[in-house]
């Protein structure tokens, strides 16, 4: 059916736009402007039914939005992170980021095509053309304005069709709830794990490199010693976390060159041990100095004075590196007299 066989009284009403139109040129006007050509009516404005499946097809991609929405939820919460499909010919993929990718693709798309189709076939299409103005718009513009909003509201059928309109707005309603769910790998907060280690009274200082407790024998003077808590082992799950905030530095300094009070009566015989973890952005410090007794982080070069406390003396970090006080137990070896006092590494918003 088209806009011949329809009766001129049964088609929709079209305003003239042609305004301003000059057929042929002359001094005035040099270019001709012939108008716009005639509208062509399509078959959504004629025929009812074809409006009908019209909006049936845009109220399936919002409803299908809202399925594809619903099933990214689904399959963030119920698949495993470590399962693999095979998907041909891609190959294996991890089943979650494919479920998830897919479900997401279908939802943003469903909304954008069906948002096209209702524009394309259901909202006027009507051209038209409007004359110049001045940035000031007069009074008389903004009521022209808010009359074409008007208009525009009243073209789209908004009101009218409420299958559009009711599917339209659960679309929008429930996607942004996939955004939501991606909150969730943000928590749950850290509360007060920040603050403490795995170092406690009586917890020996085992070697990084040999996995066997150290004695205060076998730490030698201007030697840089790396130690873990004991019970902390490489095939731990938390291992990574925790030795994060555990890990020690071991350096025997002369008790006379210690400038330090409380860093002298943390040591024992000289040996202090001080987190190995920078201030400044979490780098682990491994380059030290025996003449300065200076430690310095290959990141951003924060070098720290450990005959002095730790303190900060070249670089960005904010604050002095952690001491651990350590001792011996009866048998000589190292270990621990508690936790640190303060957080270890860079400081963090709930530190204070």
């Amino acid at each position: 059916m088209s806009s011949q066989d329809i009766p001129e009284e049964n088609l929709p009403a079209v305003q003239d736009h042609t305004h301003g139109a000059v057929d042929v040129a002359d001094e005035q006007n040099p270019f001709a402007d012939p108008g716009l050509p005639p509208h062509e009516h399509r078959i959504q404005d004629i025929d009812e039914r074809a409006a009908k499946r019209s909006e049936r097809a845009v109220a399936f991609m919002f409803t299908l939005s809202m399925l594809a929405t619903a099933g990214f939820i689904a399959s963030y919460v119920t698949i495993p992170s470590d399962k693999s499909i095979f998907v041909f010919p891609i190959g294996h993929l991890s089943a979650l980021n494919f479920a998830l990718g897919m479900t997401l693709g279908t939802a943003l798309f469903s909304i954008g095509a069906g948002a096209v189709h209702w524009a394309r076939t259901l909202m006027s299409d009507v051209e038209i053309t409007d004359e110049r103005h001045a940035i000031a718009a007069p009074p008389e513009v903004k009521a022209k304005v808010l009359a074409d909003f008007k208009q525009g509201a009243q073209e789209s059928a908004l009101g009218r069709r409420k299958l559009i309109r009711n599917t339209m707005f659960g679309a929008l309603a429930l996607f942004p709830l996939s955004g939501v769910m991606l909150l969730r790998d943000l928590g749950p907060l850290p509360g007060t794990s920040l603050r403490h280690t795995l170092w406690s009274k009586g917890k020996l200082l085992v070697n990084m490199n040999t996995n066997e407790p150290l004695r205060a024998s076998d730490v030698a003077v201007g030697s840089l010693t790396f130690a873990k808590p004991e019970g902390l082992e490489e095939h731990d799950e938390e291992f990574q976390n925790e030795i994060a905030k555990a890990a020690l530095m071991i350096v025997r300094l002369q008790p006379e060159n210690i400038k330090d009070k409380r860093e002298l009566e943390w040591s024992y015989e000289g040996i202090v041990a001080y987190s190995k973890i920078c201030t400044h952005v979490g780098c682990p410090i491994s380059l030290y100095e025996q003449q300065t007794h200076h430690v310095l982080c290959p990141c951003h070069q924060s070098t720290f004075d450990l005959s002095d406390g730790a303190r900060v003396i070249f670089g960005p970090a904010g604050h002095a590196l952690p001491q651990l006080r350590i001792g011996v137990n009866d048998e000589g070896y190292l270990e621990a007299l508690g936790d640190f006092e303060e957080p270890v590494g860079p400081a963090f918003w709930e530190r204070g």
